[in-house]
């Protein structure tokens, strides 16, 4: 079931975007795999658009989404990517995407693609089956290992970001879900995960932290526990990490 802010804001972002005539829009993430939370959860979204995307359509969906930012509060926290239906198919192409309060290309990730797969929510249009091919496994647990030892390792080096809420979450969230995924071959919520932080190692102190955080309703934490909070996670995922990578990395060469 979808909260009726979050419905608002969806109808209205697909009324503005037929506009283009939208050949689909499609969600992924927590809003398509039953572990939304209005207001906490990010909307991720594809939409596939013909061909070909030019200079006036981006500046119209750049000025699309101003506007529904302006309108609704939730609008901060809709991300969408606009594929093309030529390239879709296409894991390597980079595609315009509306993420974080600003425009930037970024390719739409094997995970993603899986996700879309495997549970994708049709909101217009046809299911994704029609114009994204599957993911392979290899391609899928590849790209997995490469995101842990590419962006998640060098990042726990970078103390000044672990105090923040956002990377103690995802970063402990992402391991989870990526442990999963290479070990068993399956996608799992951030709820599951959540359940599996301490049989991995995870502090249960910051697995609860974050539970509280995404189910409850806490204040912002004090500088202390912010300060311990990072040392925990810091000190638990680099060599999670780590171990993760040496144990996959030479079975997921493709």
């Amino acid at each position: 079931m979808t909260d009726e802010a979050t419905a608002r804001l969806l109808d209205r972002f697909l009324a503005d975007l037929r506009a283009l005539d939208p050949v689909a829009l499609w969600a992924h993430g927590s809003l398509a795999g039953g572990d939304y939370q209005e207001g906490r959860s990010d909307l991720d979204l594809i939409a596939v658009l013909e061909d070909p995307v030019g200079f006036g359509t981006v500046r119209g969906l750049i000025r699309l989404h101003r506007r529904l930012r302006a309108d609704e509060p939730l609008a901060a926290q809709l991300h969408c990517s606009y594929l093309t239906s030529g390239t879709a198919a296409d894991a390597e192409t980079s595609y315009i995407t509306w993420a974080h309060n600003g425009p930037m290309r970024r390719p739409v990730t094997p995970v993603t693609r899986r996700e879309l797969h495997a549970f994708g929510r049709v909101l217009h249009g046809g299911p994704p089956a029609d114009l994204l091919p599957p993911v392979p496994d290899q391609e899928l647990r590849a790209f997995v290992v490469r995101d842990q030892k590419e962006f998640w390792r060098p990042s726990v080096d970078k103390a000044g970001l672990w105090t923040r809420d956002v990377w103690v979450c995802l970063g402990t969230i992402t391991f989870a879900r990526a442990t999963v995924t290479l070990r068993d071959g399956r996608l799992i919520s951030k709820g599951e995960a959540l359940d599996l932080l301490p049989g991995l190692g995870a502090p249960v102190e910051v697995v609860d932290d974050i539970r509280s955080r995404r189910y409850g309703n806490p204040g912002p934490p004090t500088q202390e526990w912010a300060r311990r909070r990072a040392e925990l996670t810091r000190s638990f995922l680099g060599p999670a990490i780590d171990g993760l990578v040496r144990a996959y990395e030479g079975a997921t060469r493709v």
